[in-house]
C-alpha cells in the first residue's frame, strides 16, 4: 500500500507557510492529499471552487503525488476514504498546539489507525497566516512576500477597487 498523508485545512489562502510544509511532505511521502474543507465555520474569502484551483496550480511542479481535493464531514472519514494512513497538521507557534493536540487526541480515539505527523514551517514562514495575508492584501498592501504568485494575483483581483471604496 502506498502511503497517503493528508494535509487538510480551508487554506483561504494557500500561504508560503503552507507550501513549505506541503513541499517537504512530498519529499517524504509518495502521496499527499491537500484536502480543502468545503463546510467551515470560518468565512472564507474565496470559494471552494477558487481554493481549489489556487491549490492545484501551487502544487503542479512539486516532486511526486500532490493531490488536491475538496472534503465535508470528518477528516478521518475523508482519510480512510482516501486510503490514507497520516494525518499532517502543521505548528506554528506554540498557541497552535493545545487545538491541534486535542483534534490528533480525539481522532486517535475514533480512528487508530491513523497517526498524526505535526510539521513546523521553516522560522522564515512560522509568523505568516492566511488571515494576515488577507488583512494586508484588503488593505492594499502587496502580500507577495507571504504568498506563491497565483495566490498573490488572486488576492489582488479579489480585492481590486475595495480600498478606493472604505
Amino acid at each position: 500500500m502506498t502511503q497517503r498523508v493528508i494535509y487538510a485545512g480551508t487554506f483561504d489562502p494557500i500561504t508560503l507557510g503552507h507550501m513549505d510544509l506541503i513541499e517537504r511532505a512530498a519529499e517524504i511521502f509518495p502521496h499527499v492529499i491537500l484536502a480543502m474543507a468545503v463546510d467551515t465555520p470560518k468565512t472564507t474569502l474565496f470559494t471552494i471552487e477558487e481554493r481549489l484551483a489556487m491549490g492545484r496550480e501551487v502544487v503542479q511542479e512539486l516532486p511526486g503525488t500532490v493531490e488536491v481535493l475538496p472534503f465535508r464531514g470528518l477528516l478521518i472519514d475523508f482519510a480512510r476514504r482516501q486510503g490514507a494512513s497520516v494525518l499532517m497538521r502543521g505548528l506554528r507557534a506554540y498557541s497552535d498546539f493545545e487545538y491541534e493536540f486535542q483534534m490528533a487526541l480525539t481522532n486517535r480515539k475514533m480512528a487508530p489507525e491513523l497517526e498524526t505527523l505535526f510539521m513546523m514551517p521553516k522560522e522564515t514562514h512560522s509568523y505568516v497566516s492566511s488571515s494576515t495575508v488577507k488583512k494586508i492584501a484588503r488593505l492594499g498592501g502587496d502580500p507577495s512576500d507571504f504568498v506563491p504568485p497565483p495566490v498573490r494575483d488572486a488576492l489582488v483581483a479579489k480585492f481590486a477597487g475595495r480600498a478606493e471604496e472604505s
